[in-house]
């Protein structure tokens, strides 16, 4: 089935089974950053927007990308690499493997949670594992982040 959509901002169509995940079709596409982990929906690594909210890719099926947005760490390098440095500022990121998927997420609620609090932070972060922290440095890079923007009259 031919599906059509646009990736980190360009239109692109690609021929999918019906059970292809969109996991496996963005990487075909040569989004890299988008990782394989738990393939169970449990630990954040192939973390993706779908017209900008942030979904699963090893659970989401390709054909749901018709007609819509996906991006992927590709298409959000600027804003990616400006909370990087906050990460590695605290030392969070560690090997690095699960940071892809981290990044979407803290994107993602920086879009949409005003101020959110320590709690708000944690709860929409739970689905991210990283097996190499104790998440601590993670979270103080999260908050300086979002502290700096606030401050940057972002809205």
């Amino acid at each position: 089935m031919e599906i059509r959509f646009r990736l980190n901002g360009k239109q692109v169509q690609a021929e999918v089974r019906p059970d292809t995940v969109l996991l496996d079709l963005v990487r075909e596409l040569g989004c890299y950053s988008v990782k394989r982990g738990c393939e169970t929906a449990n630990c954040g690594l192939c973390t993706v927007w779908l017209d900008g909210k942030p979904v699963l890719s090893c659970s989401t099926l390709a054909l749901r990308a018709d007609g819509r947005h996906v991006t992927t760490l590709e298409g959000l390098q600027k804003e990616a690499e400006e909370f990087g440095m906050f990460l590695a500022a605290e030392g969070g990121e560690q090997c690095g493997f699960c940071s892809p998927g981290f990044i979407m997420n803290v994107l993602a609620m920086e879009r949409e949670l005003k101020d959110p609090t320590e709690e708000e932070i944690k709860e929409y972060l739970a689905g991210n594992l990283c097996r190499c922290s104790g998440y601590m440095s993670q979270l103080r890079a999260v908050k300086k982040y979002l502290d700096a923007k606030q401050k940057g009259g972002r809205d």
